[in-house]
C-alpha cells in the first residue's frame, strides 16, 4: 500500500459517513461501430511466416478488443478471400459494417514479413488508411501495437493505448525483508521488465511527459550522529531516474516525508509532499534548483498531489474535515480557492486528474474495503466504479481518458492475499488482469502517448 494510505490509516478517524450521493455502479449504453479486422491475404509464405501472419492478426484482435466500448467486433466476412485485392464493399454494407480493415502478408527479408493493411470507411465507401509494415517474430509485438495503434487512428484520429506501457511496484523479490522495486510492461501485461534494482522501499512511481523520467521515493538508511554516537535512521527520500541514461539522482532528501511528488506539464516543475516543517504539506520545486513554493499551508496534515495538464487546477488528499477527504484549489498561490469536493466512504485516497481535467478517480473507503469512485472536478456527478470486486486502490487514468488501471488486493484464505494489476474502462467495465504470480502489485501508472 502507497506510504499516503499508511498515513491515512493512522492520522484519520474511521467514523462511517453517509453514502446517499453515491450512483451505482453501471455503464453508459451507446452505439458502437461494427468493426472487422479480416484474416489475410497470404503470398508465399513458409510455415513460420504463416504462423507470424497469423500471430500479427490475432494481436491486433486482441488491442482492439480492449475498445469494446466504442466497436463491436462482428464476424470475418471474406476469411482473406481476396478482400485487399478486390474488396466487396458492398456485401460489406449488407453486413453492418462500419469500419473494414483487410490486409496482404507477403515474404519479408529473412523470416520476417512485409504487411499491408487498408481501412475502409463503409459509410462513405472510401478507403482511409494505407500503410505497409516490416516485422519479425523478436519484435511482433513492438510493431503489432503500432499497426494497431495507426489503424485506430486512421478510424478516430486519436492516438490508442496501443503504444503506452505501464510501470508498477511489485515485492517479488522480497524474502525475509519485505523490498518492493519498480518494473514496467506492456499495456496489455506483457514484456515486463524489472527498472530499479535497490533491495530497498521503491514507492510512488511519476512518469515525466516525455516518458524520458521517472521519480519515486525510496526508503533510505542514514547515519545520523548525536551525543558523541551514531545510529541508523530511515528516512523517505525522493530520488530521479533518468530512463535513458539509467543514472539517478536525489531530488529531495529532507527530514522525514518526500514523497507523492508529480510532474508539472514543463516536465521541470514538480509537486510532491514534504514533512520536514513538522507537518505534511504540499510544495512546487523545480529540479536541479533550491527553489521552492509552499503551496498548501495549515494545521491539518495536506498530501498526495494531481494537478492538470495546464496548471491550473489542483486537487490532493486532506483531513482537514477529520478524516481524509479529497480537495481541489488553484496552486497560482498559497491556499487559493480550497475546495472541498468529496463527502463519500470514511476516508479517501489517490485522487487523480483526467487527461482533460474533467474528472478525477479516486479511492474510497467503504463497506470495509477499498473501492474505486470518479467525480467531476467541481465535486458533481458522483460515480461509483467498483463493488464486490476485492479491496482496489490506487487508481490511474490512461493518456487517453478512455480506461483507469487500479490495484485490486483479493483474499485467498485467511492468511493469503493476492493483489495485482487490473484494467477498466472509465465506465467501470473490468476488462482484465495485467499481472499474474508476480508478488504483490502497487502503484500502477501509465507512460505518456508520444
Amino acid at each position: 500500500m502507497k506510504l499516503i494510505l499508511l498515513i491515512v490509516t493512522i492520522i484519520f478517524s474511521f467514523q462511517a459517513f453517509s453514502q446517499d450521493a453515491v450512483i451505482a455502479v453501471g455503464k453508459a449504453e451507446q452505439d458502437k461501430d461494427k468493426i472487422v479486422i479480416d484474416d489475410p491475404e497470404l503470398v508465399d509464405l513458409d510455415g513460420d511466416q504463416k504462423r507470424l501472419g497469423a500471430e500479427l492478426i490475432d494481436l491486433l484482435r486482441n488491442d482492439f478488443i480492449f475498445y469494446k466500448h466504442k466497436f463491436n467486433p462482428v464476424d470475418y466476412l471474406d476469411k482473406g478471400k481476396n478482400s485487399y485485392s478486390s474488396p466487396d464493399i458492398e456485401k460489406w454494407a449488407s453486413g453492418g459494417v462500419t469500419y473494414f480493415i483487410s490486409s496482404k502478408i507477403e515474404d519479408g527479408t529473412g523470416s520476417g514479413i512485409e504487411a499491408y493493411f487498408k481501412v475502409w470507411s463503409i459509410l462513405t465507401k472510401k478507403e482511409i488508411f494505407s500503410g505497409k509494415f516490416k516485422l519479425k517474430s523478436e519484435n511482433l509485438r513492438l510493431v503489432g501495437h503500432q499497426v494497431a495503434d495507426a489503424l485506430y487512428r486512421s478510424i478516430t484520429g486519436k492516438a490508442s493505448i496501443f503504444n503506452s506501457k505501464i510501470f508498477f511496484v511489485s515485492d517479488r523479490t522480497s524474502q525475509k525483508e519485505t523490498v518492493k522495486e519498480v518494473y514496467i510492461m506492456d499495456f496489455d501485461g506483457r514484456r515486463v521488465d524489472r527498472l530499479t534494482s535497490f533491495n530497498s522501499v521503491v514507492l510512488s512511481p511519476s512518469i515525466s511527459p516525455d516518458n524520458s523520467k521517472m521519480m519515486f521515493s525510496l526508503i533510505a538508511q542514514k547515519k545520523e550522529y548525536a551525543n558523541g554516537r551514531t545510529r541508523l535512521i530511515k528516512n523517505i527520500d525522493l530520488k530521479l531516474l533518468d530512463l535513458r541514461s539509467k543514472k539517478v539522482s536525489t531530488v529531495s532528501d529532507r527530514p522525514g516525508i518526500n514523497s507523492g511528488a508529480i510532474f508539472g506539464a514543463d516536465g521541470q516543475t514538480i509537486y510532491l509532499t514534504l514533512s520536514f516543517s513538522g507537518n505534511a504539506d504540499i510544495y512546487e520545486m523545480a529540479i536541479g534548483s533550491t527553489r521552492m513554493r509552499k503551496i498548501t499551508s495549515h494545521y491539518s496534515d495536506d498530501v498526495d498531489p494531481s494537478i492538470t495538464r495546464d496548471g491550473s487546477l489542483m486537487t490532493f488528499l486532506s483531513n482537514r474535515p477529520g478524516r481524509a477527504h479529497i480537495y481541489t484549489m488553484n496552486p497560482a498561490d498559497t491556499e487559493k480557492d480550497v475546495k472541498r469536493i468529496s463527502f463519500v466512504g470514511q476516508f479517501n485516497a489517490t485522487p487523480r486528474f483526467s487527461p482533460d481535467g474533467k474528472e478525477i478517480v479516486f479511492t474510497s473507503w467503504v463497506d470495509n474495503g477499498f473501492d474505486l469512485y470518479r467525480i467531476g472536478a467541481d465535486g458533481n456527478n458522483l460515480v461509483r466504479l467498483t463493488k464486490g470486486f476485492g479491496s482496489n486502490e490506487e487508481p490511474a487514468y490512461s493518456p487517453d481518458g478512455e480506461f483507469i488501471i487500479f490495484a485490486s488486493k483479493k483474499m485467498i484464505n485467511r492468511s493469503r492475499a493476492v493483489q495485482d494489476i487490473y484494467i477498466m474502462n472509465r465506465e467501470g467495465e473490468i476488462l482484465g488482469q495485467l499481472t499474474q504470480n508476480f508478488g504483490h502489485c502497487f502503484s500502477p501508472q501509465w507512460t505518456n502517448i508520444p
